[in-house]
């Protein structure tokens, strides 16, 4: 998506790429990112959690209109959970879901 959106920009048309993966987004070179700090595939927000996915695309709409500079790259406040160290467990199977 980044070396699209790249292309894009290069055609007239301005572009916003939303994601997880900031170090792999940013060493493409996109003209505006907003960053979210979740699992990959999650970059929009909690699945069902439509009110943080409405603020995450309002955030990425307002920097396509705010942008000044090239490669601007937004970070979202939200946190997948409460401790924000989702990476220690998620995609984690408990020992009651695990399969014998």
């Amino acid at each position: 998506m980044s070396l699209v959106a790249r292309h894009l920009e290069t055609q007239g048309i301005p572009t916003v790429v939303l994601g997880s993966a900031r170090d792999i987004v940013e060493q493409c070179g996109v003209p505006r990112f907003v960053f979210t700090d979740f699992p990959l595939g999650n970059p929009c927000g909690k699945p069902g959690d439509k009110a943080m996915q409405r603020a995450i695309v309002g955030m990425a709409l307002d920097l396509l209109e705010t942008a000044r500079y090239p490669r601007t790259t937004l970070q979202t406040p939200f946190q997948w959970d409460e401790t924000g160290e989702w990476r220690a467990t998620y995609m984690e199977l408990a020992e009651d879901t695990q399969a014998a």
